[in-house]
């Protein structure tokens, strides 16, 4: 009876503040759904992170009988100088941090710049000895590529020490940026729809000071009393949040794994439908929580005045 009761004053003030409902369930709706994009965007950045920086690779290039920047003089790189670097690679200061690495000379660069470059007109002017012949650096820990840059950039014949994971760094910095982005957004929204689940209960209980006024007279209880009001706004975050995880599952499966899956011809690992389960009840979890408190505070302080 005590619940049943309780429950018909709920559905009451549902239908009393319909407009109002409507605007929670949506502000938390959108406010949740760039949460849990912005969680699945900072997972994504740090798979690409583990996964293109233990790739990413450290160059040595050599000069050329073009070259006039490092340590060249418009002078090919000769046997003996190449022999150098080799061995400083072998040494003992620096085999313990390299995984592998591999000779490119000429031809085998020009092959290569052929198949990245094939589309651009200029590809068919590029002879094999303009481009640097290389050794190409993999690490055990690409984290100490300064070790690897400052014992060869000195070297006779070598031309720069390149670490490619300078190339990635603003890749990176600009998604984080995005990320923080829609975190900061989402902020925002969430500080909006625990103002308005505030508001909704404020008016809802407004609304009912009358039948509020005899369930003191007859001595209901505030948990008794508050307990409707927490209800609503349980309820109508419950939804939103719920459309909230729907959304993010629908993101992952449809247009990450979906679209950008067949569109996108790359091995590079990327959010699944296992992140999202994950984020989803969290969401639900996190708008629930903010609304019981949100609503608890509001009809609080007003049974208070």
């Amino acid at each position: 009876m005590r619940f049943g009761l309780i429950m018909s004053e709920v559905g009451n003030g549902l239908r009393r503040n319909v407009s109002m409902v409507i605007s929670v369930i949506l502000v938390t709706f959108i406010s949740l759904t760039f949460v849990g994009a912005a969680i699945l965007l900072q997972s994504q950045i740090g798979q690409m992170k583990g996964y293109w920086y233990d790739r990413a690779q450290v160059a040595v290039y050599f000069c050329t009988d073009s070259s006039e920047i490092g340590n060249c003089d418009l002078a090919e790189a000769t046997e003996e100088q190449k022999g150098l670097v080799e061995a400083q690679l072998a040494s003992p200061a620096l085999a313990s941090l390299i995984d592998r690495y591999e000779f490119e000379n000429h031809q085998q660069a020009y092959e290569r710049y052929q198949e990245q470059f094939s589309d651009n007109e200029f590809a068919d002017f590029v002879t094999p000895e303009f481009l640097n012949e290389a050794y190409w650096v993999n690490l055990k820990d690409p984290t100490q590529s300064d070790a690897l840059v400052e014992s060869l950039s000195t070297l006779a014949g070598v031309e720069e020490v390149k670490d490619q994971r300078k190339y990635l760094d603003p890749i990176f910095s600009a998604l984080n940026a995005a990320s923080f982005t829609a975190i900061s957004i989402a902020g925002l929204m969430l500080i909006a729809a625990v103002l308005l689940i505030a508001t909704t209960i404020r008016l809802s209980a407004f609304s009912r000071r009358r039948e509020l006024g005899i369930m003191r007279l007859v001595g209901a209880s505030n948990r008794f009393i508050q307990t409707p009001f927490i209800l609503e706004g349980v309820i109508a975050a419950l939804i939103g949040s719920t459309l909230a995880a729907g959304a993010v599952l629908a993101i992952v499966r449809y247009f990450v794994q979906g679209y950008l899956g067949s569109t996108l011809e790359t091995t590079t690992a990327v959010v699944g439908m296992t992140d999202a389960l994950i984020v989803a009840p969290v969401l639900i979890v996190l708008g629930v929580v903010l609304a019981a408190a949100s609503a608890g505070v509001a009809i609080n302080r007003y049974l208070k005045v």
